[in-house]
């Protein structure tokens, strides 16, 4: 986490800190499960480019440990809340058919059996429990054996080869990796979809049938082209700003469920997806079956069981290639705004981060300072002192 002025007036910054999150990100995880019920029945988890590890500290929390956060978390309260309305007689186990059992006991641990995640990162991670942590590229073939044998260390054989059919697979991928920007947003958004591609290649290739696949993106000019070929790969694809990410930034989430690979496509390491692949295109369907399917003047109005009323737009006219996904704001809107600077209280005290940098890029370059005296060969004191001249004057 940042030490700009603008970080500490935020208050997922502060509130991180306070909670014993390693990184203000871990809100848009929290947030995105509330919104999207990710963890349903989810125990094998993959989380790629995870350092400084927010997003698989709350993989531990809730998977491992059995905290209530997130989906789990709205649940038990909307439950509470029946329970005084309507009494005792309207609590019951479950919400509907194959809904997750409300727990009303608040701070109840629950636990899940079989758990197996996996980080990886090319930068160091300071341990998590229950989390297995590999230092790899995702970019490179070799990372997916590796990630296989670490989920099944011992079935998995390195020297065998197995395992790049998808005969270990996976419930959820997750990806909040971004290059360091440059602020040139069309290198950016351009750098940042072929990270997300890199994730989306490694994900096809160890994600069950009906696994979800969750990735940053950067809303560029022809994001939709990403989210067609998204389409191709999972029944579901939405586009997903939390309420903790900065509405000024391009930032936004893909949350893509349903994995279902395409009949007849073979995934080919020579010409990956989004590098020269060719994703077939699902044919066009008849006026009729576009009605069957619910869709009405190229609108497909869809309502959950939580309220939450989604429209699909689409179109019936056969050179039209592009969809636009629907966009969700996640997060209650009586939550902390992430744009908003609150100010700080006068006997506020600093809390130090919960996990530092391991092996910060900056490392270096503060040894080197520290050796040449501090900044411009001054230690910090004598800046101080110069500076507080300079303001007396």
């Amino acid at each position: 986490m940042g030490k700009s002025s603008k970080d500490k007036r935020d208050a997922y910054y502060r509130l991180a800190k306070e909670q014993g999150w390693r990184a203000r990100s871990a809100f848009k995880l929290l947030q995105i499960d509330e919104q999207f019920d990710l963890f349903r029945d989810v125990t094998r988890v993959v989380d790629l480019c995870a350092a400084p590890g927010s997003w698989s500290q709350v993989l531990s929390r809730i998977l491992i440990k059995g905290e209530s956060f997130g989906r789990r978390a709205w649940e038990e309260k909307q439950a509470r809340e029946r329970k005084i309305i309507y009494g005792d007689g309207e609590e019951g186990g479950k919400d509907g058919e194959g809904e997750t059992e409300y727990v009303t006991t608040e701070g109840e641990l629950r636990p899940r059996e079989g758990v197996k995640i996996v980080a990886v990162d090319l930068q160091p991670m300071a341990h998590l429990e229950g989390i297995t942590t590999l230092k790899g590229d995702i970019t490179h073939p070799a990372t997916i054996p590796r990630i296989l044998q670490a989920l099944d260390p011992d079935t998995y054989k390195l020297d065998e080869g197995q395992g790049e059919s998808g005969s270990n697979p996976v419930d959820l991928v997750l990806s909040d990796g971004a290059p360091d920007v440059t602020g040139l947003h069309d290198l950016d958004i351009y750098v940042q979809s072929q990270l997300l591609y890199s994730a989306l290649n490694l994900a096809l290739k160890i994600l069950k049938p009906g696994g979800a696949f969750v990735a940053k993106v950067f809303r560029g000019k022809n994001v939709d082209c990403i989210y067609a070929q998204l389409r191709c790969f999972f029944k579901s694809v939405y586009c997903a700003k939390p309420r903790s990410s900065r509405a000024s930034s391009l930032e936004a989430f893909v949350v893509c469920q349903g994995f279902e690979m395409p009949k007849d496509f073979v995934l080919d390491p020579q010409r990956p997806v989004g590098l020269g692949a060719q994703v077939p295109v699902p044919p066009k369907k008849t006026k009729e079956e576009r009605k069957k399917d619910g869709v009405v003047d190229d609108q497909k109005t869809t309502a959950r069981d939580d309220g939450v009323t989604t429209i699909e737009l689409d179109s019936d006219s056969e050179d039209d290639t592009k969809w636009i996904a629907p966009f969700v704001a996640c997060g209650d809107l009586s939550a902390w705004d992430a744009d908003a600077t609150y100010h700080l209280p006068k006997d506020r005290i600093s809390l130090d981060p919960v996990q530092p940098p391991t092996a910060p890029p900056y490392k270096l370059a503060l040894e080197l300072r520290r050796q040449r005296g501090g900044l411009y060969g001054k230690t910090g004191k004598e800046i101080k002192k110069a500076r507080e001249g300079w303001d007396d004057s």
